[in-house]
């Protein structure tokens, strides 16, 4: 028999599945302390959890026959990720059971935002007759959906229903998916200019933090209506408010805020524009009961040794592939993360190759990490190293794997290719014994690069002189080249530059660069 722990408040249907389940014991017990959980935790298989229990590596330590944690909704913030890890404790989550909720809450705040419904129950319930509440329909209206993921897609969904244009972006969105979907595809900027409706559906990531503030309400379509049901953050909220006063945006419509719970005296609070709700997205019974249902599902998987899925940290790898595997999983992590930072277009496919000893062993634990990295620009820390081959597959990305004994010149390389409508974006990097980690290839270049800090990488023509105009704009702009690297095919051909760089470059100067004569872009990287 199984002994499951359940130490938070779960519903019945939620778990009922293990409750009937012939080879285990659900014990609920609530409100415990660490101690107290230390204390009966070493009889037990699974624990379930929602967000009150904080699981802590001596929690996981005393809890010997622990093979799974469940956590009934998608954070694991209460979970110490790693010393489960350690402890070869499975994580799971529930990141689907919450789509539709969401989606409708996002929905239902569009509708309110449309047609006034809170302010006008505010004052007919105070005893005035107002019927000057002029509201819009949103039937032949253009509805930006700013994250075409599971829940974007949904939202998406419904408002075709309703008879709205749907302008979809989204990092992974192809122009074929978007056809099948019904969605015009879009980029931000397109959307931010011709949209009546926005809303946002992205996780909060250091390129989607304030992906919506000053400069694009100043090219908003004058009335335009404002969403946020995912991540509090991804608007400047300061900025919002002054385009609403100003009369650019006609209405906003909040369920999350950049500081949870808001300051008593936040602006949104007592704004007649702007309706709020305290993060009520997943707050329905049926989701509730979803999410239960689906990690008490995976729970059982994994007690009987079944195939399961919506793990979030490292499954077991034996130690003789970690050994091997494991200097090299920075790498990879930072040849996924440049690569990705360097396309600009939606991600078709990923091809892996590894050559040189790495083909002798099982790669899909590093792979993980190598997609992680190109994940991590847009899902942000929703992305690990365990559902980063699931999130892919949901967005339509192809990922192929391939292995030869051939060195290339390497002990070890692995090379990564990102296969794009408009082109691939191709880095290759290694290690080498007294340097480390070094990118020797971007796209066609060979290069030797340290992959750390803060990178511009520069497309050009190989002239003379553009070396020194260069390093004269980033003098003037106060910004400080430690290396510089500079690869070319042939003599006056197509030339790429990096240089390292001791802090952050700020746009204007990347803009200032793209001006340069023989110049054709400059892109930033930014590496831990």
């Amino acid at each position: 028999m199984f002994k499951v722990l359940v130490s938070d408040p779960i519903s019945d249907l939620g778990i009922q599945q293990l409750v009937d389940a012939e080879d285990v014991t659900v014990d609920r017990v609530t409100g415990l302390n660490e101690a107290e959980l230390i204390a009966i935790i070493p009889q037990y298989d699974a624990l379930l959890v929602r967000s009150q229990t904080k699981v802590t590596p001596a929690i996981m330590k005393a809890g010997e026959r622990l093979k799974v944690i469940g956590r009934a909704g998608v954070g694991v913030d209460n979970i110490d990720l790693e010393a489960a890890t350690q402890s070869g404790i499975i994580v799971i989550n529930a990141p689907d059971g919450n789509t539709i909720t969401t989606c409708e809450h996002a929905f239902a705040m569009m509708m309110a935002l449309a047609r006034h419904i809170p302010q006008a129950y505010a004052k007919t319930i105070s005893g005035q007759w107002d019927r000057k509440f002029l509201g819009v329909e949103l039937r032949n209206k253009k509805l930006g959906v700013l994250g075409m993921g599971r829940i974007g897609s949904e939202v998406a969904k419904r408002a075709k229903a309703f008879g709205m244009d749907i302008l979809g972006y989204d990092p992974f969105l192809t122009e074929d998916r978007a056809e099948k979907m019904g969605v015009q595809l879009a980029t931000v900027d397109y959307i931010v200019r011709h949209a009546d409706f926005i809303t946002v559906h992205t996780p909060l990531t250091p390129e989607t933090k304030h992906m919506i503030a000053s400069p694009q309400f100043e090219v908003m379509k004058k009335g335009m209506r404002i969403i946020n049901c995912a991540r509090g953050g991804i608007i400047d909220e300061k900025a919002l408010i002054e385009a609403i006063d100003q009369g650019i945006v006609a209405g906003a419509a909040f369920d999350v805020f950049e500081q949870e719970p808001p300051q008593s005296d936040h602006p949104f609070l007592n704004h007649p524009n702007v309706i709020v709700t305290p993060h009520l997205g997943a707050s329905t019974v049926e989701a509730q009961e979803n999410v239960a249902i689906d990690v008490s599902e995976q729970v059982l998987h994994i007690l009987r040794d079944e195939p399961f899925k919506n793990a979030v940290n490292m499954p077991p790898v034996a130690a003789s592939v970690m050994n091997k595997l494991q200097p090299y999983f920075g790498l990879g992590e930072k040849i996924g993360s440049i690569a990705a930072q360097i396309n600009q277009a939606a991600i078709k496919g990923i091809q892996i190759d590894y050559a040189g000893d790495l083909s002798e062993v099982d790669t899909q634990p590093l792979t993980r990490y190598i997609l992680k990295g190109v994940l991590a620009r847009h899902f942000g820390s929703d992305v690990n190293i365990v559902n980063s081959m699931h999130l892919a597959k949901t967005r339509d990305v192809h990922v192929a794997v391939s292995s030869a004994p051939a060195r290339k010149g390497f002990m070890n390389l692995i090379t990564i290719t990102l296969q794009t409508s408009s082109g691939d974006t191709q880095i290759a990097g290694t290690l080498l014994n007294g340097y480390g980690e070094r990118i020797v290839q971007i796209n066609k270049f060979p290069v030797d690069i340290a992959p750390e800090g803060h990178l511009i990488v520069i497309s050009h023509n190989d002239k003379p002189g553009i070396i020194g105009n260069v390093g004269t704009l980033l003098g003037r702009n106060d910004v400080n080249i430690a290396s510089m690297q500079v690869g070319r095919q042939v003599v006056g051909g197509e030339a790429i530059m990096v240089l390292t760089v001791d802090k952050a470059v700020p746009e204007y100067v990347l803009d200032e660069l793209t001006k340069l004569p023989e110049l054709k872009t400059a892109k930033e990287i930014v590496l831990a």
